[in-house]
């Protein structure tokens, strides 16, 4: 007896899957009596709306494989086998979006993302491919080295159930929020009460509208009916359902309909909807604007809003992939010399006139040159010979590198008390004048004042 009822006592709470702190569903149930599970629970469309916004969001991001430079500086590691892994193709079968999309969205629900990562003979990475985290646990072996155990099925390739052992150089896991650092929790398990309720009043509306958007009632008759179950579906097969809504019924020997249910407003069916939206928003951190709920949005702040979703709730996510990445799939050395990066400046950007007005800032004070501005707006470089290249400053917009050229020094210091006027004069009796016999145009002054060109 003891042992029925501590199954029942605990069947409702978040059990423990791995050596850990991976919290996962033992039953699903929950207070409004719905069962709620990772897969049940995308059925609710503010949780599939959140996973797909925020697992397209990272799998859009453009990554790269980075390669630090002697000079300080970094550069893109094309040649790198990682780089068209990550980028591109991870494996035969799947495309980089793709791939990233998977994982994330195992992220989200499962609070736990697994990729099994394959190598050649050389231990350099060939493949990766996502693996389900409902089958995966981690654990600790005696000497308390981690390993991952995953359990096949006949729905994957191979047709088996077999139990795989893998080592963590050759599994990539990006954990979620947990208790000890190695396995996240569940974000579902974690909030299966609140997105419970949301099930419960989107079934309670769609029963309200199936059974003709009318309460349910009682039929009163003055006498005995002998089969009351046949008045029942007898009234149900004209009266029940959206089909039927609106018709009049027509009673006979002193049948009376009274009905007994609260109406939708006054049970606040509406205000409780809109709500368990916002609850699941917040459960993931995503603006509720974004799953089309403008109540409290408008043009001022949406935007700030979206900024705030990329700093506050991309960037964590980012930073798991990045160093989940560098951790796993670089070797010791590689570590020193590369390094994976997301680029989320194109979420980053704002609206075109505030783009020109930030690129022509950085134009004319020499840290952005035309190709540097032209690579972000994805546009053709420019030759370098044509000036594509060239960081310029203001002034009449001079090479950085000849920047003070004319400046007037005295034993290696600016002469801050004398104004110095060059003329330059091509045969020329004035400064700015011309020469009458070759026609030739005249020279303009150029004026400098402090080694300034005024």
């Amino acid at each position: 007896m003891g042992i029925f009822s501590g199954l029942f006592k605990s069947r409702d709470k978040p059990t423990n899957r791995t050596a850990g702190s991976g919290y996962a569903f033992y039953m699903g149930g929950t207070t409004s009596g719905k069962v709620v599970t990772e897969r049940s629970a995308m059925q609710m469309t503010a949780v599939y709306s959140c996973v797909r916004i925020l697992a397209e969001a990272i799998a859009g991001l453009p990554i790269h494989l980075y390669h630090y430079r002697k000079d300080g500086g970094k550069e893109k590691a094309i040649d790198h086998p990682l780089y068209q892994l990550l980028h591109d193709e991870p494996n035969p079968e799947m495309s980089s979006f793709v791939f990233r999309e998977t994982l994330m969205t195992h992220l989200l629900l499962w609070g736990n993302a697994y990729a099994q990562v394959i190598r050649n003979g050389r231990g350099e990475v060939v493949a990766l491919y996502p693996l389900m985290p409902n089958k995966m646990t981690v654990d600790r072996d005696k000497n308390g080295r981690l390993f991952y155990q995953y359990q096949m099925s006949t729905d994957e390739p191979g047709g088996k159930y077999e139990t795989v052992i893998l080592s963590p150089s050759d599994v990539l896991h990006i954990p979620g929020l947990g208790f000890d650092g190695l396995v996240g929790y569940s974000p579902i398990a974690m909030a299966k009460n609140a997105i419970g309720l949301a099930m419960a009043t989107e079934e309670y509306g769609s029963k309200f509208f199936a059974n003709g958007a009318a309460p349910s009632g009682v039929l009163e008759h003055p006498g005995t009916i002998k089969d009351p179950q046949r008045v029942r579906e007898s009234w149900m097969s004209q009266f029940g359902g959206s089909q039927n809504s609106g018709k009049i019924a027509v009673l006979e020997e002193g049948l009376k309909y009274t009905p007994i249910s609260i109406s939708p407003e006054q049970a606040q069916f509406l205000e409780t909807r809109k709500f368990q939206i916002n609850e699941i928003a917040r459960i993931f951190r995503v603006p509720p604007h974004m799953l089309a709920d403008l109540e409290k949005s408008s043009f001022s702040n949406i935007e700030q809003q979206s900024l705030e979703f990329v700093k506050y709730t991309l960037d964590p996510w980012v930073i798991r992939w990045e160093q989940s990445i560098q951790r796993t799939l670089l070797s010791p050395g590689e570590k020193r010399e590369y390094f994976v990066k997301f680029n989320v400046e194109g979420l980053l950007r704002g609206d075109y006139q505030s783009r020109m007005n930030g690129y022509a800032t950085a134009r004319q004070n020499g840290w952005m040159s035309a190709n540097d501005i032209r690579e972000l707006e994805n546009l053709d470089r420019i030759p370098a010979e044509d000036g594509g290249d060239l960081y310029l400053i203001n002034g009449n917009m001079l090479p950085l590198a000849d920047a003070g050229a004319f400046a007037n020094t005295k034993n290696g210091k600016e002469d801050s008390d004398e104004e110095v006027l060059e003329v330059e004069e091509q045969d020329g009796d004035e400064p700015g004048g011309s020469d009458a016999d070759d026609g030739t145009d005249a020279v303009p002054q150029r004026h400098h004042r402090r080694g300034k060109l005024v």
